[in-house]
């Protein structure tokens, strides 16, 4: 049984995603450590993401940024396609009495795991509170796909939860820099309705998960998805789950990934945070 009086875990936006997608995914690759060969292109954009948002911090903490654009020309090009679309965000008023911090770090306890987030730029007045997120890949994705994530719906809550503005004076903003050349934008306001039902979804999730992890403490693993789901055709755990195009095993029946109180970790193998 965990203790709140010892430690806490804590749970990312990136792994509430993975847990609701795929119990065993989440098992093998946050308790377990097991990942993937790199993909060279795919860590080539990565480090390209993670220096644009580089960027955009030193540039709100008033650095120089000279160095960075004359040094890499698609930065060069994100920033000025940015400057244009989104000159407000960029040069706000000077006489503005407008909080502003790039890469605002928030927590929030709920049951015995501490929910982080990381906001790339957080403005917020007396009156209202913007939470916006730079993104790199071309092509945005759905909005209501962007809706149902756990980034959209943890930072949102997690705001809400940790300051005295109401959810209908909260909203986020993700930029998508290089989308086709042309900055593009997908902005949700949000509401005591979505913060109701996000609180719901979480404590039930939260609540799975900590079966789970009594459970794998008994040596029995997180649940699968059925076999035949598509999702296993692209998981680099195919093969060590049975889930190959191969395999005749039958379903273990867990059609809703936490549809048993079945299946969690040595404690050891995640952050904890001492109270």
């Amino acid at each position: 049984m965990l203790s709140t009086n010892t430690q806490l875990l804590r749970i990312s936006q990136g792994q509430l995603n993975l847990l609701e997608r795929c119990p065993r995914q989440f098992q093998h690759t946050y308790l377990e450590n097991l990942n993937s060969p790199s993909d060279p292109e795919q860590e080539e954009r990565q480090t390209l993401g993670s220096r644009f948002h580089l960027l955009m911090q030193q540039r709100e903490m008033g650095l120089p940024i000279q160095s960075f654009l004359q040094a890499d020309s698609q930065l060069q090009t994100w920033m000025s396609a940015f400057a244009n679309a989104a000159p407000e965000i960029l040069a706000p008023a000077a006489d503005s009495q407008t909080f502003r911090e790039s890469e605002h770090y928030r927590t929030l306890q709920v049951q015995n795991y501490l929910l982080t987030v990381v906001y790339d730029l957080l403005i917020a007045d007396q009156q209202k509170a913007q939470i916006l997120d730079w993104k790199t890949y071309p092509q945005p994705p759905h909005k209501s796909k962007l809706e149902k994530n756990w980034q959209t719906r943890l930072y949102l809550y997690v705001l809400a939860e940790t300051s005295e503005y109401l959810p209908e004076n909260i909203s986020m903003t993700y930029w998508f820099v290089q989308s086709q050349g042309q900055p593009q934008n997908i902005k949700f306001n949000y509401n005591t309705t979505q913060h109701q039902r996000t609180a719901n979804d979480l404590k039930e999730l939260l609540n799975d998960l900590t079966h789970c992890l009594e459970s794998y403490q008994q040596k029995q693993q997180f649940p699968q998805l059925p076999l035949g789901n598509k999702a296993c055709n692209y998981c680099q755990f195919a093969t060590r789950c049975d889930r190959t195009q191969a395999t005749e095993q039958k379903s273990d029946g867990y059609g809703n990934p936490f549809g048993e109180r079945h299946l969690l970790p040595d404690l050891a193998s995640i952050t904890e945070v001492s109270l």
